[in-house]
């Protein structure tokens, strides 16, 4: 196996991102930082980096154990790489806030609206944007 790898293919084997494009376009955008610093996707990736990976909900930090550029199960990409301790610690406390959160669905009492209803809404909000004109 060779010294480096590029980010976007090693993110994308270590099953970060589903496919190389969204890992290209996380880095891209920022949300994938080597060293602190902002890389672009043809950056090489080698043993020992520190990258933090920033997604929907959490933000990881991991160091690079291990390059691949084969996707394989879970369990091999999980040995790409290992999170140090605070990204656990902030990552379990942000899957207790959730659980803890109120789930959006339940402030709906009767579901979603009926044809009628949106109907009824549509005509609502006519009129309001009538008066503010």
């Amino acid at each position: 196996m060779s010294d480096d790898l590029r980010i976007d293919k090693w993110l994308w084997a270590a099953r970060f991102f589903k496919t190389r494009g969204l890992a290209r376009e996380a880095i891209e955008g920022g949300r994938v930082l080597v060293g602190g610093d902002r890389v672009k996707p043809s950056r090489q990736v080698r043993i020992g980096d520190e990258i933090r990976v920033r997604g929907a909900e959490v933000e990881r930090t991991v160091r690079v154990a291990a390059l691949s550029g084969l996707r394989g199960p879970a369990p091999v990409a999980q040995a790409l790489y290992e999170e140090t301790e605070a990204s656990v610690r902030a990552r379990v406390e942000a899957q207790a806030r959730r659980a803890l959160a109120a789930d959006p669905a339940a402030a709906i009492e009767h579901g979603r609206p009926t044809k009628r209803d949106r109907r009824l809404i549509g005509r609502l909000r006519d009129a309001r944007r009538e008066g503010a004109e």
